[in-house]
């Protein structure tokens, strides 16, 4: 009922919601997702792990779809293994180590997840995944056995560290290595893939890892910040000691009812927010870079996601407390809305100001968060450059010939949304039309 209520009382979200429902068709088909019954399998354990990347998988150009789809199971397997908490470390390291080893067996699987861990069927169920993955071209085999195997020593190494198991990460600079072992070898992964395909510029991968690096952070830092709460309920961690520690004595202080503390955790809330908007202008630069509309699609999603979420948490009490989380609404209109790039940066551009307005006076990163938004901002009218005065050219900058070549795909999408458009105003002038008359034939 209060998904309902948030919907009416959001008339755009619920035309959002709408359109998403019954007016958008997906750009390709999906019978290639049925090929056999271990493939059906797969895309059944995709659905049960995660809805929202299942649905922007399912819509993935078919050259990349099984793809993705299955460098996703076998990561969340990976991701199942070291989020469980009741398997003995010693185990869970080793199964993290030799974790790439077993997807050169024809028939391997785990079983040793606790009976209410959520995924443990993609661990149970994995000999499906093995001969699916064993179908797809060597080129991307490799890739996925190459991340596979940088991300299970990663999280090895966090595992085996007493220190990061009692005090969380330390520095900055751990922050980032954490992040990037569990969401930018993500971003390595599917960017590799996306080039071998070309459906995005060799400049992605090539000589630049900060791109792809920071499309993984950005997501991961995020949620970090969001699972606060949560994190702590199980007994773990993992805002940096360096940032937390300038605001209070003991990270569980930030939960404490007492005002004072309370307000040094949202001012904790809000140099992480800073932190994370430092690889946002790299983010918009990749997103610039592809040139297929599918991947486009699926890449872009999430950073509009977490740039909503972003927004939320930022000098948000509630994030101390419990598990914050964008409306449902929102997300169906952050997904019609972010199709192009030019709707990807205006909801941006929307939630940074929102952001920037929450920001008070008084906080130690006032002027740290409105001079990073300002670089944003700046970064973005280098982008489009379309309000130069009238005889003066454009600075033939990266950032501006990288926006140039991707409005081509803009264009091509831009009919596609009027004609959704027209269907859903026909849509509803019809139901309209109907209720009225029924109105007026049994009432009147």
């Amino acid at each position: 009922m209060g998904k309902i209520v948030d919907l009416l009382s959001h008339p755009v979200e619920l035309k959002s919601a709408l359109k998403l429902k019954y007016i958008r068709q997906p750009l390709f088909t999906n019978k290639d997702t049925r090929g056999t019954p271990e493939l059906i399998r797969c895309y059944e354990l995709l659905n049960l792990t995660s809805r929202s990347f299942a649905a922007v998988i399912m819509e993935l150009h078919p050259e990349l779809r099984n793809v993705i789809m299955l460098f996703y199971l076998v990561l969340r397997a990976l991701d199942t293994v070291e989020d469980d908490m009741t398997i003995d470390p010693q185990l869970k390291v080793k199964v993290l180590r030799d974790f790439d080893s077993k997807l050169d067996l024809e028939d391997w699987s785990f079983n040793g997840n606790g009976p209410n861990e959520k995924d443990r069927a993609v661990l149970v169920e994995f000999p499906c995944i093995l001969k699916e993955y064993h179908k797809l071209k060597p080129a991307y085999q490799k890739i996925i056995k190459e991340i596979t195997n940088k991300m299970g020593n990663g999280m090895a190494d966090y595992i085996v560290d007493e220190n990061f198991n009692l005090n969380g990460v330390q520095t900055v600079k751990d922050y980032d290595l954490y992040c990037h072992y569990v969401a930018g070898l993500v971003g390595d992964g599917l960017t590799q893939m996306i080039v071998h395909a070309k459906f995005g510029t060799s400049s992605l991968y090539e000589g630049n890892t900060q791109l792809f690096e920071s499309m993984g952070l950005f997501l991961q830092k995020t949620n970090i910040i969001r699972d606060y709460a949560e994190d702590l309920e199980d007994g773990r961690s993992f805002w940096p000691r360096e940032v937390w520690s300038q605001f209070a004595d003991k990270l569980v202080d930030f939960s404490s009812s007492n005002p004072k503390l309370q307000r040094k955790g949202i001012e904790c809330i809000n140099a992480l927010v800073l932190n994370a908007l430092g690889h946002v202008i790299d983010v918009l630069t990749y997103l610039s870079s592809l040139r297929e509309q599918s991947t486009f699609q699926f890449c872009v999603i999430p950073q509009v996601m977490a740039i909503a979420t972003l927004e939320l948490v930022c000098n948000n009490p509630d994030v101390l407390k419990t598990n914050v989380k964008i409306r449902k609404g929102t997300t169906c209109y952050l997904i019609l809305k972010s199709r192009t790039l030019s709707g990807c940066v205006e909801i941006f551009q929307h939630y940074l100001r929102q952001l920037k307005a929450k920001i008070p006076v008084d906080d130690p990163n006032y002027l740290k968060i409105n001079i990073q938004v300002a670089k944003i901002e700046q970064f973005i009218e280098e982008m489009y450059q379309n309000k130069l005065p009238e005889g003066v050219n454009p600075v033939q900058t990266e950032p501006y010939r990288l926006t140039l070549e991707r409005s081509k795909w803009d264009a091509k999408v831009t009919p596609i949304e009027q004609d959704e458009e027209f269907k859903f105003n026909l849509t509803m002038t019809m139901l309209m039309t109907f209720a009225a008359a029924i109105y007026f034939y049994y009432v009147k």
